[in-house]
């Protein structure tokens, strides 16, 4: 599912599929993993799936309780070089994981946004400010409802976009990337944590409502995510596949990966399609 596919009206019915999901780990919990979407596996679960993509234990104690969800596919505040008084903006927040953990690098001279689509998401990241606020004395996070197609958020007033897992969500890629070079000021970066692909997936998997949900079948491909970042005027561009990402959903059985698997041609795995993929990039002075 590269970019808007489909009608408009088919898109707003995978929005919403994907809303509707992401609203019920909101109210009923997270999972081990961002593709198992909805599959409880318990707090001490989340937080060692949370290390295993390169989470410091330092890190995830400080998080108020309920913040990590499980979503994660990579660590992106590792890779921004966040320092003291920058504005980091956060696509598809959920409970405020990476915003809490960005908030604290940039210090009370800094501030951390978080913009989630679902409702749920938003009324639980704040309850986990207030939260996070009381431990660490700090009031540098905002959460906002909308659209990480639309943000809401000005012109050129961001200096960093973190995103973790969800851009491969959108029906229009192309646009999110337009919006990220928008909000960015110049000299601006970008610091994500998706998954892409090698190759395409099989259509069975492509078909699928559960992979879709599961950050799978909307992934795109290496190159395509390149092509994106360059027509939406992004530069400085560094790919880089994280491989261990997927051989920790082997090694977590995840039902989904199963399924996958079940899939692929005989003698392929699933990391011969999908990796984990750190996504930088800057907004030329």
């Amino acid at each position: 599912m590269s970019g808007c596919c489909g009608s408009n009206n088919d898109s707003e019915k995978l929005r919403e599929l994907v809303r509707e999901a992401y609203a019920g780990i909101a109210r009923e919990g997270g999972s081990c993993c961002g593709s198992s979407a909805g599959t409880g596996c318990g707090e001490v679960s989340v937080k060692s799936f949370a290390e295993s993509v390169g989470y410091s234990k330092e890190e995830l104690e400080k998080l108020p309780e309920g913040a990590n969800l499980g979503l994660s596919c990579g660590n992106p505040t590792a890779i921004a070089s966040l320092v003291p008084g920058e504005t980091v903006l956060d696509l598809g927040s959920g409970g405020g994981f990476d915003v809490f953990i960005a908030a604290e690098k940039v210090g009370s001279e800094g501030r951390a946004i978080g913009v989630d689509m679902t409702a749920d998401m938003l009324a639980k990241a704040r309850r986990n400010a207030e939260a996070y606020t009381q431990r660490s004395g700090l009031r540098n996070v905002e959460f906002r409802l909308g659209e990480i197609e639309h943000l809401p958020v000005a012109d050129g007033s961001v200096d960093v976009v973190l995103s973790n897992c969800v851009i491969n969500l959108s029906q229009d890629k192309p646009q999110v990337w337009r919006e990220v070079a928008r909000v960015l000021r110049p000299g601006g970066r970008v610091s994500v944590s998706d998954l892409a692909l090698f190759k395409p997936l099989p259509e069975a998997i492509r078909s699928s409502v559960r992979a879709l949900v599961g950050c799978v079948a909307g992934a795109v491909t290496v190159d395509e995510t390149r092509r994106m970042l360059e027509q939406a005027g992004l530069t400085a561009i560094e790919l880089t596949p994280r491989g261990e990402y997927v051989q920790s959903q082997a090694d977590w059985n995840d039902p989904l990966y199963g399924m996958i698997i079940q899939h692929l041609p005989e003698g392929e795995g699933v990391g011969d399609y999908l990796t984990s993929l750190d996504i930088r990039a800057r907004k030329a002075e």
